[in-house]
């Protein structure tokens, strides 16, 4: 028996949304309740939220094609302004209610004019009888557009007089949605997190068909044991999965162990899945560029994705500046005579006191002065640096990448003062170019 349960739908439909979306079930159930039958009018608009990777789009879609339920699907990021948004629904729309699967272009540019066509839309006779759906995904761009655009959609069935349930979909919550002014309150529902149990499951369903359910279950648990405190992404979990898994049946493969010897797996897999751990969420290198790699014999934790090259990025002065910075955060003011002036003559001899025979790296950086900064990037380029409005500019942008952090306001009568926030490793591998 199917753990979901409708009049409508027969079972076997039933058993088929289950087994293609695992651990969903409880949403899904609510999701049909409030759909009802096919003619009912459903709730006018629903509010579906989560963090990314829960399931909430896909659910959705996979739920409106199976059962074959009307509905216009639209992406918001694809829609810059109301008018394209109220145009592509228009558009899908036309799919639903015309016999050709080409629609013609219609030209919406108020949400009057919308209404009015989306009645007329709905007028053709497969529509009359069936809720309409419309999907709104990335929902928090409506918030960007005009200020009657989210109230209008969220009553839409009572604007228009028809059969349709609006529903938005979107990673946050719906108190940043409101409008002070007040609007009709949709119906939330609330896509949680998979929990590692759920994620296993999920990926263990991906199994080659050479290999054992158990084998694979087994690689999927070593899997999450070393990336599920990093990585909930269920997309980049499965990607993962497919990128190592041949790494680590190799041993099998060549004769080397069978599918239960998994101590044997796990220390040929380990030192590949540490290198993996540096390119979560990066996507730095293809597959193919991975695979390769994974056959070279190097130091293991070395890879060479852009996380090793940024300093290619930055213009010219800037890696100087970014230098020159480092050295301003690490180095103590008074050092600046002794370090950066060729012809200083003889220094005073200084004893450190307590505080000071500490390692600088290990109290962190120490915000500088925007004219020291320039001081010592004056002293450590070859050639004559001269002033100019494009060195500044180069400030502001290190300080947008958040390479450098600005220390109170930029316009105290003092100056702005700047702290370096990159590392030790980062600045050599900009020092060699």
């Amino acid at each position: 028996m199917p753990t979901l349960e409708h009049p409508e739908y027969p079972e076997a439909t039933l058993l088929h949304l289950e087994s293609i979306m695992p651990c969903r079930e409880s949403q899904m159930s609510t999701l049909l309740s409030i759909f009802g039958e096919r003619q009912q009018y459903s709730f006018p608009s629903i509010f579906i939220y989560g963090h990314t990777s829960s399931g909430k789009t896909y659910v959705l879609q996979t739920l409106l094609k199976t059962l074959k339920l009307p509905h216009v699907f639209v992406n918001c990021v694809e829609c810059s302004t109301s008018r394209l948004l109220l145009e592509k629904i228009l558009s899908q729309l036309q799919s639903l209610s015309s016999k050709t699967k080409h629609a013609s272009h219609t030209s919406c540019d108020t949400l009057n004019q919308f209404v009015y066509l989306f009645k007329q839309e709905t007028m053709a006779e497969e529509l009359q009888n069936e809720t309409i759906y419309i999907v709104l995904d990335k929902a928090e761009q409506l918030r960007e557009m005009e200020a009657n655009v989210l109230p209008a959609f969220l009553r839409l069935q009572e604007l228009a007089d028809r059969n349709v349930t609006v529903i938005l979909v979107t990673e946050i919550v719906w108190e940043l949605f409101r409008p002070s002014t007040g609007c009709f309150e949709p119906l939330t529902l609330y896509f949680p997190d998979y929990s590692i149990g759920h994620l296993q499951k999920i990926l263990s369903h991906d199994h080659p068909p050479e290999y054992s359910a158990d084998f694979y279950a087994a690689y999927i648990n070593i899997l999450l044991g070393v990336f599920y405190t990093v990585c909930r992404d269920l997309k980049e979990l499965r990607h993962l999965a497919a990128l190592n898994f041949s790494k680590y049946c190799e041993p099998v493969v060549k004769g080397e162990a069978n599918e239960r010897d998994t101590r044997r797996l796990w220390k040929n897999i380990e030192s590949h899945l540490k290198k993996a751990m540096q390119t979560v969420y990066l996507r730095e290198l293809s597959s193919s560029q991975w695979e390769r790699l994974q056959q070279d014999e190097g130091e293991p934790g070395q890879v060479k994705g852009l996380s090793a090259h940024t300093h290619v990025e930055l213009p010219y002065y800037s890696k100087f500046l970014l230098i020159a910075a480092y050295l301003a955060s690490y180095n103590p003011s008074r050092t600046d005579k002794r370090f950066f002036l060729k012809h200083h003559g003889k220094m005073k001899k200084t004893f450190l006191n307590k505080h000071e025979k500490t390692s600088n790296h290990l109290l962190g950086p120490k915000p500088f002065p925007l004219d020291r900064l320039l001081a010592i990037l004056y002293s450590i380029v070859d050639k004559r640096v001269v002033p100019t409005g494009n060195i500044f500019s180069q400030i502001s942008s290190l300080v947008t990448l958040q390479l450098l952090t600005l220390v109170g306001h930029d316009d105290q009568l003092d100056g702005p003062r700047y702290k370096c926030t990159v590392s030790l490793d980062f600045i050599r591998a900009i020092a060699r170019i």
